[in-house]
C-alpha cells in the first residue's frame, strides 16, 4: 500500500493537509484544484490557508517531489474526494461540486482503484457517486467505492488526522475492507466498518448533535438577558452538577459542517427531523438576535450625539484562533452592519489582509469605536478590561482574567 499513488480532487482545508500527509508517508500525491493560483502556491512549497503545521508538512512533500498540484486529475490507484458540499437556496443540498469531481476523474478509473468521498454530503452521495461513474463507461464492479467522513477540528487538523477514528463505509462489504486497510496505512485511531449510507449519516449526526447543544446554550443566553443574568456564570453554576455540561453560546453557529449538515438531515428527514430543524432556526435566529441588539444601542447613541455610532467588530472567523470565514456569523454580523450604515471597524488577528475590509488593529479598534461587540473568542481578546464603552459579549471572551485595560 506504501507505494500507491493517489489523487486528491480539492484543495481546500481539507484535501490539503490529507494530500501533505499522505505525501510525507511516502505516497506519490497528485493534487487538483480548479483555483490556478491554489495550485500555484502549492507547487512552490507554500500554503493558501492557515492551520498550525500545514506549511511544514506541505513544503516537506513538495520538496521530497511527493506531492504535485494541478488543474487536473490523472491516473492513480487511489482517488479522494475532497469538494465543498454547500446548499442551493432553501438549504437544499448541493452535490455538484462532488459530482463533476467524479466526472473529471473517470477517464482516469482503472480496475482495482479504490474512490474515496470524504466530502461531507447528504445520505445516498456515495451512491451517486458511482452512478456518475457507470454513466461514464466505468466498471463500478471492478472498483472499489466507498465513504469516509473527514472528522477534524480545525487549528488541530494534521493531528487529528492521524489520531482520531475514522468511519468507512463501502458500498459493498469488498469496497468497505479494500478502504479501510488504505487508512490504516496512516491513521492510528480505529477504523470502524459500515455501509456507505450509515458513514454518510453518521458524520451528518456528529454535526447535528452539536448543533443541537449549540442551540440550547444559544437559548440560554436569550432568555438569560431577558431576566438580566449572567449567562457565563449561570452555565458555569449549572455544569457543576455531575450529569450536565451545557455548551458555550456565541453569535450563532458557523464553519463548513455544523451550520451546514444538519440541513441535509432536514432536506431530506422532512416533518420527522423537529427537533434538528429547530436547532437550526434557534441558532440561525441568535445571530439576527445579536445585529438587533448592537442596532438599538447603535440608534440610542446616534441620537445622543447626532452621529452614527462606530462598531468594533472583534472577530470575522467563525471560531477562534482561525482564519475559516466559511458560513462565519460573525463575518454576517459586520457585513450586515456595515448594510444598515453603520461605520464598522473589522478585527480579525488571524488574516494579514482582507479583499472586502479594510482590517483594523484590536486596540485602535476599541480606541475609536463607540460600540464594542466580542464576536469570537479570539486569544488576543482576551484580558481585555474596557471602560467608558458600551460592549456585547457574545462568545465570553469578558470572562476571562483580566489583564489589559483600554480606554
Amino acid at each position: 500500500m506504501q507505494t500507491k499513488t493517489v489523487c486528491v480532487m480539492g484543495l481546500g482545508y481539507i484535501g490539503l493537509p490529507t494530500a501533505a500527509l499522505l505525501a510525507n508517508r511516502k505516497y506519490q500525491v497528485h493534487g487538483v484544484d480548479v483555483v490556478q493560483s491554489t495550485v500555484d502556491t502549492i507547487n512552490q512549497g507554500k500554503i493558501h490557508i492557515v492551520e498550525p503545521d500545514l506549511d511544514t508538512f506541505v513544503r516537506s512533500a513538495v520538496n521530497s517531489g511527493n506531492l504535485i498540484a494541478d488543474i487536473k486529475p490523472q491516473e492513480s490507484d487511489v482517488f479522494i474526494i475532497a469538494v465543498p458540499t454547500p446548499f442551493h437556496d432553501g438549504y437544499v443540498p448541493n452535490i455538484d461540486y462532488v459530482l463533476t469531481a467524479t466526472e473529471s476523474i473517470a477517464p482516469y478509473v482503472k480496475d482495482g482503484n479504490i474512490i474515496i468521498l470524504e466530502s461531507t454530503s447528504p445520505v445516498g452521495t456515495t451512491d451517486k457517486v458511482a452512478e456518475v461513474l457507470q454513466e461514464q463507461g466505468v466498471d463500478i464492479s471492478k472498483v472499489h467505492i466507498a465513504h469516509c467522513p473527514e472528522r477534524v477540528l480545525p487549528g488541530q487538523i494534521m493531528r487529528e488526522l492521524v489520531e482520531n477514528d475514522r468511519i468507512v463505509g463501502g458500498l459493498n462489504e469488498e469496497a468497505t475492507d479494500e478502504t479501510a486497510a488504505f487508512y490504516k496505512t496512516f491513521v492510528s485511531g480505529q477504523i470502524l466498518k459500515t455501509d456507505a449510507k450509515t458513514a454518510e449519516m453518521a458524520k451528518l449526526t456528529e454535526n447535528s448533535y452539536r448543533d443541537v447543544n449549540i442551540a440550547f446554550a444559544n437559548e440560554l443566553s436569550i432568555l438569560s438577558d431577558k431576566f438580566g443574568i449572567n449567562v457565563w456564570e449561570l452555565i458555569s453554576l449549572a455544569n457543576r452538577h455531575p450529569r450536565v455540561n451545557i455548551l458555550q453560546p456565541g453569535a450563532g453557529v458557523g464553519g463548513h459542517c455544523i451550520a451546514v449538515d444538519p440541513w441535509f438531515i432536514v432536506h431530506a428527514g422532512g416533518e420527522d427531523a423537529k427537533i434538528i430543524r429547530t436547532a437550526r432556526e434557534v441558532n440561525t435566529y441568535k445571530t439576527e438576535w445579536a445585529i438587533e441588539k448592537i442596532k438599538n444601542v447603535a440608534l440610542i447613541i446616534e441620537k445622543d450625539n447626532g452621529k452614527k455610532a462606530k462598531v468594533a467588530c472583534m472577530g470575522l472567523a467563525f471560531k477562534p484562533n482561525i482564519d475559516d470565514l466559511r458560513e462565519s456569523p460573525a463575518l454576517y454580523i459586520t457585513r450586515r452592519l456595515i448594510a444598515e450604515g453603520l461605520e464598522v471597524l473589522p478585527v480579525e488577528p488571524n488574516l494579514k489582509t482582507s479583499d472586502e475590509f479594510e482590517l483594523v488593529q484590536d486596540e485602535e479598534a476599541i480606541n475609536d469605536a463607540d460600540i464594542i461587540v466580542f464576536l469570537v473568542a479570539h486569544d488576543e481578546f482576551k484580558g481585555i478590561r474596557i471602560f467608558g464603552k458600551e460592549v456585547f459579549d457574545f462568545c465570553g471572551v469578558t470572562k476571562y482574567n483580566q489583564k489589559k485595560d483600554i480606554k
